[in-house]
């Protein structure tokens, strides 16, 4: 069997396990863990002004991971900059927060160059390599551009806009034009993979062939939708077993006699938090049966405290839900409980499993692991009920969810009422089909449909 290597921004640490809840570093842990490879990408660690030497390699398992740091000006202009204030707002459709400079722009190519250039001289011939997500886009260029004859896969795990939004982009041809280099490029959705092609077409830089193929500058190249799974067995055991255990008992105690809508979102514009938390205002108001006994525990980790956006952010989000708690809240309800860093994964099941409603409501989400792990942690015999963006991925598959515009309030506020009355029997077969799919589409799923296009 080839050799999977993988290559994405951050690698989860070889000796301490994720703790958010979903996304790249506990997907791939999943999929690595069974397949066996290589994991390589940035320590997270800065090596200040000078030049960063060869990666540090641990083992772990069948995993051995190689880990390198990257300078100060580095994680300014590549992560920071290009990646994060541009490419990250453009693909979320959110153009008035992007923030264009030249020279995050040369940051950005300059460390995909260097990736490359570290990983060249670990790459066996028959070697599958899995490069992940949009701070890498022009990697398989760079590693082409080296010699590189492997097989090689791009998955991208945020959502792709369409060419009117693309275009936006001043350097958007040389962007798309990179992704023509692998020889799989992935997407979360049907809808993503149809704006690539677009983006494509009205550049003139690929011709469609046959479904799903294209050919540019005499490559032929396959895109293709995989939309991203979870460990559904292994998170609803663990759900199951976390129950038991003494932290999850003592906040499922805190909400005795109490209704618990739960939300985990790490803190970003794209996660819609404010509307999220006017709803169950407007919710809250208009529904006084519910005052005292409905409470909201938002779970929302820090991120990227280095980009100016996230620091305004995480205030005005602390303000909104104060301002609830101050309007509705009485001397034993506070309506929304506002934690903000991150909850162990094992307790993070707990209480998805207590929880009656899960609230996944992005504004525009690539795919939303957070939505699958609340119905994989649910208890058959009662299980919640998932109220769910439609501006998610997960909205594609998860046909049982209550899904909503998180731009309509009312409408989300209406839909957290529907869940909280929703009848036993309802609530059991709309968890029922969502579980099948799960079970039928988990992560090791993924990882072999990717695989198996890629070879």
């Amino acid at each position: 069997m080839s050799r999977l290597v993988v290559i994405s921004n951050r690698v989860s640490s070889p000796t301490k396990r994720a703790v958010q809840a979903g996304g790249l570093a506990v997907a791939m842990q999943a999929a690595l863990s069974d397949h066996g490879g290589l994991w390589m990408g940035w320590s997270g660690k800065s090596s200040g002004a000078r030049e960063p030497g060869k990666p540090v390699f641990r083992e772990e398992g069948r995993v051995t991971y190689a880990l390198t740091d990257l300078r100060r000006a580095d994680i300014d202009e590549y992560y920071a900059g290009f990646a994060n204030s541009v490419l990250w707002p453009l693909c979320h459709y959110r153009l008035d927060l992007t923030d264009y400079a030249r020279k995050d722009m040369a940051g950005y190519f300059r460390v995909n160059r260097f990736f490359a250039q570290q990983l060249v001289p670990l790459l066996r011939p028959d070697d599958l390599v899995w490069i992940h997500d949009y701070h890498l886009i022009p990697m398989g260029s760079e590693l082409r551009h080296m010699g590189a004859k492997n097989r090689l896969g791009f998955f991208l795990h945020i959502p792709w806009p369409p060419p009117d939004v693309f275009f936006a982009l001043p350097v958007h041809e040389t962007i798309v034009r990179s992704l023509t280099a692998y020889d799989l490029v992935g997407f979360q959705t049907q809808f993503d993979a149809d704006n690539f092609a677009s983006c494509l077409e009205r550049e003139g830089i690929g011709r469609a062939l046959e479904a799903g193929w294209f050919e540019a500058y005499g490559h032929r190249f396959q895109v293709g939708v995989f939309p991203i799974g979870i460990d559904t067995a292994g998170f609803a055991q663990l759900a199951q077993n976390a129950v038991r255990s003494g932290s999850v008992r003592k906040i499922e105690e805190s909400f005795r006699d109490r209704d618990l809508i739960v939300g985990v979102d790490r803190l970003d514009y794209s996660k819609g938090l404010t509307h999220k938390i006017e709803a169950f205002d407007k919710f809250i108001a208009a529904n006084p049966a519910f005052q005292g006994r409905a409470t909201l525990l938002q779970i929302t980790p820090k991120s990227r405290s280095e980009v100016l956006q996230y620091a305004t952010m995480q205030r005005q989000v602390a303000e909104f839900a104060g301002r609830v708690n101050g309007q509705h809240g009485t001397p034993d309800w506070v309506p929304i409980r506002y934690v903000n860093r991150s909850i162990g994964q094992a307790t993070l099941a707990g209480i998805y499993r207590v929880a009656q409603v899960g609230l996944v409501t992005p504004i525009r989400d690539g795919m939303n692991l957070v939505a699958k792990e609340y119905v994989a942690a649910q208890r058959s015999e009662d299980p919640g009920v998932l109220v769910l963006s439609r501006f998610a991925g997960a909205a594609r598959e998860l046909d049982g969810a209550i899904l909503v515009n998180p731009y309509d309030i009312e409408a989300v506020a209406n839909a957290i009422a529907q869940a909280l009355s929703m009848s036993m029997e309802e609530g059991r077969q709309r968890w029922k089909q969502m579980m099948d799919h799960l079970l039928k589409h988990d992560i090791s799923k993924w990882c072999r449909d990717f695989l198996e296009a890629l070879r």
